[in-house]
């Protein structure tokens, strides 16, 4: 997760801003700066990454001039992809001058009209107009831009050829804005709940395990969503999400297609369907006995097919995961916290803590999905319901998976209590996305954008007002970018 305290908004960078820059323009300018950095840094530290391993090897930079030319060709095409005016930092600047640069036109309009309300009011309702305006026109400038993933090229009329332009480009963002905006008018309510009762002596354990439960029960239930749309429907995911998945269950891709097969009721427990084939190669490869890949004979397939390699034991394929999962993830969360962290000891320790920490988190997600997937399959599933072959293809169309999908999110308790919200909301509007087209028609994008300037009217009027309202990092980074 990012850092609470970014670079471009601690004291002494700030302070040198605001010395060059004029009041009017640092919203914007350090809106800009914050979106090119979280555009381009997570590329470059990718790109870094992949040529690491291979000057590791000893291909590096001294020994051959063709990496080290493609690597400064693929660092100065990202730098420059960044600059494009169609792309996220613009739209951040847009979003943010355009609020506070209308914010000033916008008051002085509703003073001229002489609206009669509070001045209270009159503050909120000209953020809220400036900032619903900036929105629609900032996500205007995204979705302008053309890419070939949202354009198919059709035939029309026989032989005349059609290019047709889809909408759906900015839809994460957009559940992103949605997402934020849900929280902070749900929070709001809940905030002023639970001052009433509480001043009427009525606030109750039930509620305190509410406001407890609320950020975990939220990633929890998004998770469910999208490891079901990563099992079942990949399409569904950005195609970068899938492939991190992928990476991170080291699941046996033939394993998946035979669970999809059984849902799609190409594989049938007790019938020939040739589907045989697809398993059986796994029992080749892992020299297990080949009946076990025939669904016409074996019924169901055995979970040890589910452990790849691991034995008959569901509890040891658990803890051999956690131990494997755990191993990858300190590879990629050490380095990252160590390089956010100060060079010395006591920063040591704290990025090894908290490694450590996300480590566990992640490697007992992907524990309890699997071991999710063996508890219906295998340990209560049988003994819940009958042993026939109906029950069992019931299982494996996707009881198993559901019950994997459930699990896994409550690995949440292992992350500290003071990130799971930024989790929670991280994941939820990932977990929307599943239930929403990825392409859908141009003539309905006006309503995403109305949902989007709607959301940051309320999340940017929420900032200004009460900054502590927008939950998480978030709130203090718009409430830093913001400032004058």
């Amino acid at each position: 997760m990012a850092s609470s305290d970014p670079l471009l908004m601690r004291p002494r960078v700030q302070k040198r801003l605001n010395n060059v820059i004029p009041p009017v323009l640092r919203p914007v300018v350090r809106a800009y700066i914050l979106g090119y950095a979280s555009a381009v840094a997570p590329r470059v530290l990718t790109l870094v990454l992949q040529n690491g391993a291979r000057w590791r090897k000893g291909q590096g930079l001294k020994r051959e001039t063709q990496p080290q030319a493609s690597f400064i060709a693929s660092l100065l095409h990202i730098l420059r992809t960044g600059l494009d005016p169609q792309r996220f930092p613009t739209f951040c600047a847009a979003l943010v001058g355009g609020t506070t640069l209308f914010d000033v036109l916008v008051r002085r309009l509703i003073n001229r009209l002489k609206v009669k309300v509070s001045d209270v009011a009159r503050r909120r309702l000209s953020i809220w107009i400036s900032s619903f305006i900036a929105g629609w026109l900032s996500l205007r400038l995204l979705q302008s831009k053309k890419t070939n993933a949202f354009a198919e090229t059709k035939t029309v009329d026989g032989d005349k050829q059609e290019t047709v332009r889809y909408a759906g480009r900015t839809l994460d963002l957009t559940l992103f804005a949605a997402t934020r905006a849900v929280d902070v008018v749900v929070g709001e309510l809940w905030s002023q709940r639970r001052q009433r009762r509480v001043a009427a002596g009525r606030w109750s354990w039930f509620d305190s395990f509410i406001s407890k439960m609320a950020d975990p029960s939220i990633f929890a239930a998004s998770c469910a969503f999208i490891m079901w749309a990563w099992f079942y429907a990949p399409s569904a995911l950005p195609a970068s999400y899938n492939k991190w998945i992928s990476s991170a269950a080291a699941v046996d891709s033939r394993l998946i297609e035979a669970l999809r097969r059984c849902r799609k009721g190409e594989l049938r427990y007790g019938e020939e369907t040739g589907q045989a084939p697809l398993l059986q190669s796994m029992c080749s490869d892992y020299q297990w006995p080949l009946e076990w890949g025939d669904p016409a004979t074996t019924v169901p397939f055995p979970c040890e097919m589910v452990h790849m390699g691991c034995g008959p034991s569901c509890e040891y394929h658990a803890l051999s995961r956690f131990l494997r999962s755990f191993k990858w993830s300190m590879a990629t969360y050490l380095p990252l916290n160590l390089l956010a962290r100060k060079k010395d000891i006591q920063g040591f320790r704290k990025a090894l803590t908290s490694a450590t920490r996300s480590s566990s988190f992640l490697a007992m997600f992907i524990t309890l999905f699997y071991y999710g997937v063996c508890l219906a399959r295998t340990r209560f599933g049988p003994h819940l319901v009958k042993k026939d072959k109906a029950s069992s293809q019931t299982i494996d169309a996707g009881v198993c998976v559901g019950c994997g999908c459930f699990m896994c999110g409550w690995s949440i308790f292992f992350e500290a209590a003071s990130r799971r919200k930024d989790m929670a909301l991280f994941v939820a509007p990932r977990a929307l996305a599943t239930l929403l087209p990825r392409r859908y028609s141009l003539d309905n994008q006006w309503r995403e954008t109305f949902v989007f300037a709607f959301s940051t009217a309320i999340v940017f009027t929420c900032t200004r007002e009460n900054r502590n309202r927008v939950r998480g990092v978030l709130g203090s980074i718009l409430g830093s970018v913001l400032e004058a």
